[in-house]
């Protein structure tokens, strides 16, 4: 029998496991991938308060170890399902079942695609999601970057400084990211921003070659040959597996006050639940909120 259950590996679920360790409990995490989450891919944190620069990969390795040292145990599993029986949950993964006094749900988001035709057969021959991950394999090349939020802009900013030219192609008329992120890009001569765009085709034999779009005002279709496209386009949340315990918004994110759910003993922190400001900082503070709330209710059992 565990006390608590974190089900995600990024901030808001390493924060849960710092706070539920340290108050005397044991601690595992379950995260089928590998921790650290969306932060862990952003080339660059300069909003976390102490800390005026940081690498998201960095961030979250320094957040990893400070939680090992401290005894949280990993696993490397897929969390399937989630049932409550006799004020015990029982975790179903991919590999085995485990039982635990309460659970944290910080399962985080997974990133939205555009649905054209053959992009997973793209994924890793022109198409990606990261630019962290993959941009250095376009180095002196041509390449664009779809979204026009944070994420994006750094995107488009990093990309900048190895690639030949970035393209950087909005839906809308207007970014909404941080002006720091915008007035930057304007330092910068090979960005070539184009607004009221929609991507309609990938071009590409065995990889790709170009981007077909389509001008939302004239409709007229325009054509980047690129060797890559990095999709920056947002999140989509993963919680129907766990609807039997919560309840969930009209866009799947999980509805909680304060970290709470429905279920007694069940609690939600991170992105994955609704929330007006989705950051590191907000995360973070779910996951404090989340720990001392499960050790509250473990206490008081």
């Amino acid at each position: 029998m565990i006390d608590i259950i974190v089900i995600g590996g990024g901030a808001a679920g390493m924060t849960a496991a710092l706070y539920a360790k340290r108050s005397g409990k044991s601690v595992k995490i379950f995260e089928k991938e590998s921790f650290g989450g969306q932060i862990a891919s952003s080339p660059k944190v300069e909003n976390f308060p102490s800390i005026k620069e940081i690498s998201g990969l960095e961030l979250s390795n320094n957040m990893f170890e400070q939680i090992m040292e401290l005894g949280v145990e990993f696993e490397c599993e897929d969390v399937l399902e989630i049932k409550k029986e006799n004020d015990c949950f029982k975790v179903t993964t991919d590999y085995n079942t485990y039982l635990a006094k309460s659970v944290i749900i910080a399962a985080g988001v997974k990133h939205r695609t555009l649905n054209l035709k053959d992009e997973e057969e793209l994924i890793g021959k022109g198409v990606s999601y990261c630019a962290v991950c993959d941009g250095a394999f376009y180095k002196g090349k041509d390449v664009a970057v779809i979204g026009d939020a944070n994420t994006a802009l750094q995107y488009t900013l990093m990309l900048s400084d190895i690639c030949n030219k970035v393209y950087l192609c909005m839906l809308f008329d207007r970014f909404f990211a941080d002006q720091t992120l915008v007035d930057r890009l304007k330092d910068k001569e090979n960005i070539i921003v184009t607004k009221e765009i929609s991507l309609k085709e990938y071009i590409h034999l065995e990889e790709l070659t170009g981007l077909r779009f389509e001008n939302t005002q004239t409709h007229e279709e325009v054509l980047f040959n690129v060797d890559a496209c990095f999709v920056a386009i947002g999140q989509v949340p993963n919680n129907d597996r766990f609807s039997n315990l919560v309840d969930l918004d009209d866009k799947g994110y999980i509805l909680s006050s304060d970290t709470l759910t429905k279920t007694e003993g069940l609690y939600v922190a991170g992105d994955c639940r609704t929330k007006d400001v989705r950051q590191l900082t907000t995360a973070v503070g779910d996951g404090a909120i989340a720990a001392m709330n499960a050790v509250n209710y473990i206490n008081k059992k």
